[in-house]
């Protein structure tokens, strides 16, 4: 029973394909436009063509937006929620086409658009930092989903300028994966002013609290170091930290990774260290973002002189180098001479030297013995050769 029924969907499958001929038109989708719902973000919404002639077939729509940047999405509805930055316009375009079917064909496009605001462009704001002059006013304005609001605590330089501003409470959740919008709108008695607005990942701009409560102790050479995660909504195993310990005798820094809020390390008990740590929120919970300013540091051992026990290491260990050197070539000079004897070579003329040969004969004529004796003058026989 299962197989027949599988085979008779196939065939259903296969007849509905069928059902759009060749000839099958795709008309436009009708009433496209763009709304502004909130700050940098719009609704694009559209209607299915009212002549369109469906025989059965499944419309889905190709929607590509142009500006402020090229997308493109391939939809069953016909809205859309986008975000955006819209101080320089925003456009985009939607076409019908067949959703089943690949590649699918598909009707001409429409089009709509949000022309930029009038007026000036206004500078954009460099690391957040928002400034303005004594001849015009500038606001800030920053939305987290759904929730917007408007600073009312300003910071200004003595020129008057606006160069921050605090939000004393705020709805972002930083566990959050939405991004946070902010405008900055201006108004001037001689002209208009153009708003700039700009998207922030979280990620990327939320620099987390350093940990809190760190301590260390010396057993030895055994350095314990412990510490509280930071305050934040993200639970325990979303952390990583940087633990860094410094020798402060030896100007030596240790940087050493870990994902619990623990750590071992043996280190010499005559040094003094200094500790501190770091944490950042993992990547298995946010993409990965920015590291927390380092904790407080911490103060532990204590330098102590060297004991005199280690002061004599040093010439004892040379010595012991030095001696080990003299006898590895004592014995190295042996072995050459024994494996490359030197040559001799003649001290005086070769008319200072005598020789002597004597010829002695024994035995019968078969065998015959010759010795034959060189003799130096001075220093007598140097070597006999008997043949």
């Amino acid at each position: 029973m299962a197989p027949t029924l599988l085979v008779l969907l196939g065939a259903a499958a296969i007849l509905r394909a069928d059902v759009v001929p060749d000839e099958f038109s795709l008309l436009p989708p009708v009433n496209f436009t763009i709304k502004v719902t909130s700050l940098a973000q719009v609704l694009l919404s559209w209607k299915p063509n009212p002549d369109q002639e469906r025989r059965g077939a499944q419309l889905g729509y190709h929607l590509r937006i142009h500006a402020p940047q090229d997308d493109d999405y391939e939809l069953k509805h016909t809205a859309r929620k986008y975000e955006a930055v819209l101080h320089r316009g925003f456009s985009a375009s939607v076409r019908t086409i067949l959703w089943a079917q690949r590649p699918t064909p598909a009707s001409r496009w429409v089009s709509a658009e949000l022309k930029a605001p009038p007026g000036r462009c206004l500078s954009s704001p460099r690391n957040g930092v928002v400034s303005s002059d004594l001849k015009s006013s500038r606001a800030i304005r920053r939305r987290y989903g759904s929730q917007t609001e408007e600073c009312r605590q300003y910071s200004q330089d003595s020129r008057r300028r606006h160069v921050a501003c605090w939000f004393p409470t705020t709805s972002i959740d930083g566990k959050g994966q939405d991004a946070l919008a902010v405008r900055v709108s201006g108004w001037s008695p001689r002209a208009a002013i153009r708003p700039y607005e700009r998207l922030f990942a979280l990620h990327e701009i939320d620099e987390v609290n350093p940990p809190g409560n760190v301590t260390a102790a010396m057993e030895g050479t055994r350095l314990s170091i412990r510490w509280e995660r930071p305050v934040s909504a993200f639970p325990d195993h979303c952390w990583d930290y940087e633990v860094k310990v410094a020798n402060t005798r030896k100007d030596y820094v240790q940087i050493e990774n870990t994902t619990t809020n623990k750590f071992n390390t043996t280190v010499s008990n005559i040094s003094k260290y200094r500790v501190a740590v770091r944490a950042a929120v993992s990547v298995t919970c946010r993409r990965q973002g920015l590291w927390s300013a380092w904790s407080r540091p911490i103060d532990t051992g204590k330098d102590e002189p060297k004991p005199w026990t280690e002061w004599l290491l040093i010439p004892l260990t040379a010595a012991l180098c030095a001696a080990f050197v003299c006898l590895l070539g004592r014995r190295t000079g042996h072995i050459c001479a024994k494996l490359f004897p030197p040559v001799p070579g003649p001290k005086s003329d070769i008319g200072d030297l005598m020789a002597t040969v004597n010829y002695q004969k024994t035995g019968s004529g078969e065998t015959e013995s010759e010795v034959i004796s060189y003799v130096e003058e001075e220093h007598g026989a140097l070597e006999d050769l008997v043949f």
